[in-house]
């Protein structure tokens, strides 16, 4: 059986700017009972690095909270690439290492008053040197984890993390084998560090004053190469399921133009089509159909039908020929989309006037609706994983849609949704200041 053996590091002065930590650990070996041996394993908390590498904020210039206040949110606005959430004055939130947590790393405390500590610039390397001079000192090779604290999703309570490694494998990878029943094992991947970094934790804890703990029993995780770090488990932005928090679900819905030839998953179209259900319709309504088309001939009737519909209404504007090939190429997003919804507004339930301006105020009403359905559902294809592009080609030749679909008559057709898998990001746009867009009275 295998025996660990997790023990703190005592001795360890104030760490201040500028200080080794390296020099720092080989000085207070000696307290230990064994030393340090090779394929040992230090767990460091992050905080002793920061303040190391000169990572400290003021967060004030006078006595007043207030001012301490603004200084962390300043911080933390600093550090902060993506808010993923935000619940009055806690942010979750993305950091440049690509970390999702509380207040992007920020944190006031084991920290003089006035002052917060920022994570690391890089966690891996500072792990990376710490090892070194510990090789460089002591002769030995050890593994070296970085570690910080995180909340998880769904749990109570905090737990330590690796934020950065080196000379420590960083993942077990059991895909591919079988367990004691003969099952093979497809999803299993065990994150070494991070089970590492939180048994390490029970020696070091918030309050003892202890930020160093050596793990002793583990020689085979610790490697010859300083490895690939802590970053290997930074899960990529395409494989994450969790990626839009609350507060940027709304802005991940960007127009995709440029598909990939991967399928779409036609119960990912329905989820979203259950999004768009909940928007909200006047008269407890219901105004919104989706019209899926999942198979190449269906879409390619539809957009044959509008093309030509398109050419005749432009030849009879007087366009030539060459102004009307470069419009249609307009349409090509469509055609190149692996999948094409068409939303259409139903107007049952709505009310009749006496006056044309009621009855016409009656429609916006409804095709309004129809905006926040359609909104819904591009936003959710977006959780989902998946681009979209609005393209209102439908709303021109109504009839036609009508006819090649087989709908009825009282169904609007208000445009066509392209779905698929983005073939690259959606280009940066520049923010819009909301401020350009409000009006106070």
């Amino acid at each position: 059986m295998t025996t660990i053996a997790i023990t703190g590091v005592p001795g360890l002065p104030e760490v201040r700017p500028g200080d080794d930590i390296a020099e720092l650990v080989a000085r207070a070996v000696p307290a230990l009972t064994d030393g340090l041996t090779d394929g040992d394993i230090l767990v460091i908390t992050s905080k002793i690095v920061s303040k190391a590498e000169g990572r400290i904020r003021q967060t004030r210039t006078t006595q007043s909270r207030t001012d301490q206040g603004d200084g962390r949110a300043a911080a933390i606005e600093a550090e902060t690439v993506r808010v993923v959430a935000r619940r009055g004055d806690t942010v979750i939130a993305q950091t440049r290492h690509g970390f999702v947590m509380a207040a992007a790393g920020v944190d006031a405390s084991n920290t003089s008053p006035g002052t917060v500590l920022l994570l690391p610039v890089d966690p891996d390397e500072s792990a990376r040197r710490i090892r070194s001079g510990l090789h460089e000192r002591l002769g030995i090779r050890v593994g070296v984890i970085v570690s910080d604290t995180f909340g998880r999703p769904w749990r109570h309570g905090l737990t330590d993390v690796a934020i950065g490694a080196a000379g420590v494998r960083p993942l077990d990878d059991f895909r591919g084998r079988s367990d004691a029943y003969g099952n093979e094992l497809s999803a299993t991947v065990t994150a070494l560090i991070d089970e590492l970094a939180a048994a390490a934790e029970l020696v070091k804890g918030k309050l003892s004053g202890v930020p160093v703990a050596v793990v002793r029993g583990l020689p085979g995780l610790v490697t010859a190469d300083d490895g690939p770090g802590a970053r290997a488990l930074v899960r990529p932005a395409d494989m994450d399921m969790f990626r839009y928090g609350s507060a940027d679900v709304v802005h991940a819905r960007r127009t995709i133009r440029e598909f990939t030839g991967e399928a779409v998953d036609p119960e990912a179209v329905r989820r979203a089509v259950a999004a768009a259900v909940t928007a909200p319709a006047p008269h407890h309504t219901t105004p919104w159909r989706f019209v899926l088309l999942e198979t190449p001939q269906s879409r390619t009737a539809l957009l044959d039908a509008m093309r030509d519909a398109w050419i005749e209404d432009l030849r009879s504007d007087g366009f030539s020929e060459e102004s009307i090939a470069r419009r249609i190429r307009r349409g090509d997003v469509l055609r190149d989309a692996p999948y094409l919804a068409v939303p259409c507004l139903v107007t049952d339930g709505s009310h009749t006037y006496r006056d044309e301006r009621r009855n016409a105020a009656e429609r916006e009403m409804f095709v309004v609706a129809m905006g926040a359905g359609v909104e819904n559902f591009l936003v959710q294809l977006a959780v989902e994983g998946l681009g979209s592009a609005w393209v209102s080609s439908t709303m021109f030749c109504r009839d036609v849609v009508r006819e090649v679909l087989g709908l009825p008559d009282d169904w609007d057709p208000m445009g066509a949704v392209a779905i698929g898998h983005a073939a690259a990001p959606p280009r940066d746009r520049p923010r819009r200041d909301p401020a350009d867009f409000i009006v106070t009275r």
